[in-house]
């Protein structure tokens, strides 16, 4: 990722690009060269958002580069599509953006590439030199716990299991000096937490819950959770082969959750940071958990399993239980949680629900600061009775095929009861295809707002 922001050494020579519009394009065009300007009118370029010409020299070398810009908020990502389409060299922004920062941002992160298993991929060689007002460091840090969140996404399963996740979290704790444990196996039934050990114990790899914390213990709290479901089959509910094909995304919320510990940690915030996360693999075997059983929990409620496919939202109960046992002031969690959701608002666009009106306005606020779009839905309470099971104390799903994020949101509400505000996330952890600054595959969703959320509220830290 650092290849692709360019040292102050090399900015002497770097490459313009100039973002315009329609009404800006004209001004621009008067300021280029003669031949510039001539091949941009013969090429007919026109300065539609996300249209880019590559300048000659006459020499035939790269002169500059003209991009149309957009002032719609859901375009200023547009700039990520540049690494993509430029040929090698080192650029910069010789004019502003709708919003540089963005652009800057964008940028950085279309660069991305998963090349752990394609010995074939090689750097585009593209360099952006950051623009002046925009902080380097801060660009860096953002993009590196989202290249985190992709990696972690896109690895398959058998490379990224509860052991291999439960490493990755590890070692990051220790890039930044949080403490961390981890309680595996049956360990995890001997300090309470059932619903994590059911969900998981069929596998042959044994579920896990991670437990970071990093911070002044006197600041104000904030705990993330993530749903750690390393591959999802369903359980005894077994998906069919089609829902289960990008199954290793099943723990990005987990993989978020990490990404927004790493800019919080690498940004000094001043909060006390606690990172949890249940890591399982959902699978079928003998020892499986079967539809119709009842599980304890954490929180003391017994959970009727009406179906084993809605797992996620088991070992979030656990881990939120815990995180809601030291009263914190900001309790947030993130899950690839129901597919309810896509339906709803698609792949693009993540639910959240608290509570909090004030929360939910700085949410909405900074998602859309940030590009990290999200949209609130209701906690429902009429919907609530749909979770009633006649013999437990809830089941884990509906008793009707209707509103299935809400009636989710509303099960993980029933094991936060003392933390000042709590704030749910049911992302989707996935592009399905490549858009700016979004490649095709594994997404870090939520993360950067999030960030942004507790930037404001929390100090601003150390921002270089």
């Amino acid at each position: 990722m650092n290849q692709v922001i360019a040292a102050s050494s090399e900015s002497a020579d770097a490459i313009p690009i100039w973002f315009v519009t329609k009404a800006s394009y004209a001004k621009v065009a008067e300021g280029l060269d003669p031949a510039e300007r001539r091949f941009a009118e013969t090429s007919g370029f026109r300065p539609m958002p996300g249209q880019f010409l590559v300048l000659p020299d006459r020499r035939g070398n790269v002169s500059g580069v003209l991009f149309g810009d957009s002032a719609e908020a859901t375009s200023r990502f547009l700039a990520g599509k540049l690494p993509t389409v430029l040929p090698a060299g080192v650029y910069r922004f010789a004019n502003r953006a709708q919003d540089t920062r963005l652009a800057a941002l964008a940028f950085v992160l279309g660069s991305y590439r998963f090349g752990r298993y394609r010995k074939n991929i090689k750097d585009s060689g593209v360099k952006l030199v950051p623009p002046r007002g925009v902080d380097r460091r801060e660009i860096s840090r953002i993009a590196e716990g989202v290249f985190l969140a992709r990696d972690l996404v896109n690895t398959p399963a058998n490379d990224m299991g509860p052991a291999e996740l439960a490493e990755v979290a590890l070692k990051l704790a220790e890039q930044h000096g949080a403490k961390a444990r981890v309680i595996e196996g049956d360990d995890l039934l001997a300090q309470n937490f059932p619903l994590v050990h059911a969900v998981g114990r069929a596998s042959t790899r044994a579920p896990r819950l991670i437990d970071i914390t990093w911070g002044n213990p006197k600041a104000p709290k904030v705990t993330l959770v993530g749903k750690g479901v390393c591959f999802d089959t369903g359980g005894l509910d077994l998906k069919p082969s089609s829902a289960m094909l990008i199954m290793k995304k099943d723990m990005g919320g987990a993989a978020s959750v990490l990404a927004a510990a790493h800019m919080i940690m690498d940004r000094g915030l001043d909060v006390r940071l606690r990172v949890l996360i249940p890591a399982v693999e959902n699978a079928v075997g003998g020892d499986a958990f079967r539809p119709l059983d009842i599980v304890p929990s954490r929180k003391g409620l017994n959970v009727e399993i009406g179906n084993t496919d809605a797992e996620g939202r088991l070992v979030l109960a656990d881990a939120l239980a815990l995180a809601d046992e030291e009263k914190p002031d900001l309790l947030i969690d993130m899950g690839t949680l129901t597919g309810a959701a896509r339906v709803a608002l698609g792949p693009d666009l993540p639910p959240f629900y608290t509570a909090d009106d004030k929360l939910a306005a700085d949410v909405a606020r900074h998602a859309e600061g940030e590009s990290d779009p999200v949209w609130r839905l209701p906690l429902w309470r009429p919907y609530d009775a749909m979770l009633d099971s006649k013999i437990a104390d809830l089941n884990n799903v509906s008793s009707g095929p209707f509103a299935g994020s809400i009636i989710c949101a509303l099960f993980l509400q029933r094991f936060v009861s003392a933390a000042k505000s709590w704030l749910h996330f049911d992302i989707y952890g996935w592009n399905p295809s490549t858009r700016p600054g979004r490649p095709e595959g594994g997404e870090c969703q939520a993360a950067r707002a999030v960030y942004a959320l507790l930037c404001e509220r929390y100090g601003r830290g150390d921002s270089g």
